[in-house]
């Protein structure tokens, strides 16, 4: 079970907001997992992504593009800002 999220979970979800063409400033990784994991779309338009911390991440990561895009995210080109008020 995961108790930390360090860089090796961070940079394989910045692979995916690469991806994505989501800018890194765009979303907010807590640095303590939860489980289930979860994404969420802050008050200032951020994404939130919580860490899954009970199943590997490879696992969860599929899940958490498919709930990014179905928030919206994504087709933009990569480094964009983030959005926010008045920014879709």
């Amino acid at each position: 079970m995961l108790s930390l999220v360090t860089m090796k979970e961070i940079e394989a979800i910045f692979e995916i907001l690469d991806r994505l063409g989501i800018s890194r400033e765009a979303v907010v990784i807590p640095l303590r997992p939860a489980s289930p994991g979860a994404v969420s779309r802050r008050a200032d338009g951020r994404f939130e992504i919580v860490v899954e911390a009970a199943r590997p991440l490879a696992d969860w990561l599929p899940e958490l593009e498919a709930s990014l895009v179905g928030m919206g995210a994504g087709g933009g080109p990569p480094g964009g800002a983030p959005p926010g008020p008045g920014r879709p």
